[in-house]
């Protein structure tokens, strides 16, 4: 049985599926999957053995000209490239109708999320096959219970297994930071950082910072400087980053994608919440720790923090997430040194 899933981005969004593959394949030892990813996450389906090929789009580099994508063939070879093939399900494990519009594309019958069970209601006009799965659930148990219904197995009653981990090699003193995300509400506040890598040199751990644009590279700078510690990692790709989590001793982040990534590695780690939700979006692991702020208007799902009263940090929620209280999470999650 050959299946297609369609779940473009993001890379949080991509390692909440990778638990539905693995008990897809245990339930049907049969079945071939294949995936249709935007183009800049092009590596990360291949990091589970369930996924036999990888089928990029590049709805991102389109939007910003439709025309001249169109002009230039991009559009019409990436349909020729997708209907090279003919599937005997196509799953739209997205549910929006930027996924819903490529998955109607393809050579296959089309399933997905009922009317009610999705943020954007018109998608599930295109499918052919609905299924009704609360929006109460974590992300990661909507999609797995997506499959079952939609393959015709059994949920498994079992933690999810994201198949990522492989051998786990030696983790040694490295503590890895993940400072970069794109609300600028998403932010712990830069000093916070810079207290909390003092922490960790002082307690013999080496502080890692991973950066890919300007912007983060710049903020980290920051941090290592006023820190007077740290060190700033090389521009790696996902594949340099899969790699450095894995082998790390130790991973706090905030909400952002990477964090996902340390958490479906079984890296110890902590991720941080403060404008977001942390119940059905948060990262899920054996050894990972989530914290989310106790404050009066959190979360607020803003993009930029509108709270108008004088506090010590900024974002204002944050200051209920102090460094102390952050390294005593990790240090819990570890083992000693």
């Amino acid at each position: 049985m050959r299946v297609l899933i369609v779940k473009t981005s993001s890379l949080g969004d991509l390692i909440h599926t990778f638990p539905a593959i693995t008990d897809a394949v245990a339930a049907c030892p049969d079945i071939e999957f294949h995936w249709l990813v935007e183009e800049a996450f092009v590596q990360v389906p291949g990091w589970h053995p369930g996924i036999s090929r990888t089928l990029p789009i590049g709805l991102r580099r389109w939007r910003k000209n439709w025309r001249s994508a169109w002009k230039k063939g991009q559009i019409q070879q990436f349909r020729g490239a997708l209907q090279q093939e003919a599937y005997d399900l196509v799953i739209d494990a997205q549910g929006l109708l930027k996924s819903a519009l490529p998955a109607r594309l393809a050579r296959g019958l089309l399933a997905g999320y009922d009317r009610h069970s999705l943020r954007e209601p018109l998608a599930s006009l295109f499918y052919q096959k609905r299924y009704a799965v609360s929006r109460d659930l974590h992300a990661v148990d909507r999609i797995r219970r997506l499959f079952a219904l939609a393959l015709d197995y059994g949920l498994p009653d079992t933690p999810p297994v994201y198949g990522l981990s492989g051998e786990q090699p030696e983790r040694g003193q490295t503590l890895i930071f993940l400072h970069s995300t794109t609300w600028p509400s998403k932010h712990w506040p830069l000093p916070y950082w810079v207290a909390l890598t003092r922490l960790a040199v002082e307690a013999g751990y080496q502080v890692l910072f991973p950066w890919y644009e300007p912007e983060e590279r710049l903020r980290a700078e920051k941090i290592i400087s006023q820190a007077e510690s740290g060190e700033l990692l090389p521009r790696l790709d996902l594949d340099g980053l899969k790699d450095q989590l894995l082998r790390g001793g130790g991973v706090v982040g905030v909400d952002t994608g990477l964090a996902h990534l340390a958490a479906a590695l079984n890296t110890p780690a902590v991720t941080l919440y403060g404008s977001t939700v942390e119940g059905l979006t948060g990262a899920l692991g054996e050894r990972q720790k989530n914290l989310a702020v106790d404050f009066a208007c959190a979360p607020c799902l803003q993009r930029q923090c509108n709270y108008a009263e004088e506090t010590p940090v900024k974002p204002a929620c944050y200051q209920t997430l102090p460094p102390d209280l952050v390294w005593s999470a990790l240090r819990g999650q570890m083992a000693p040194l």
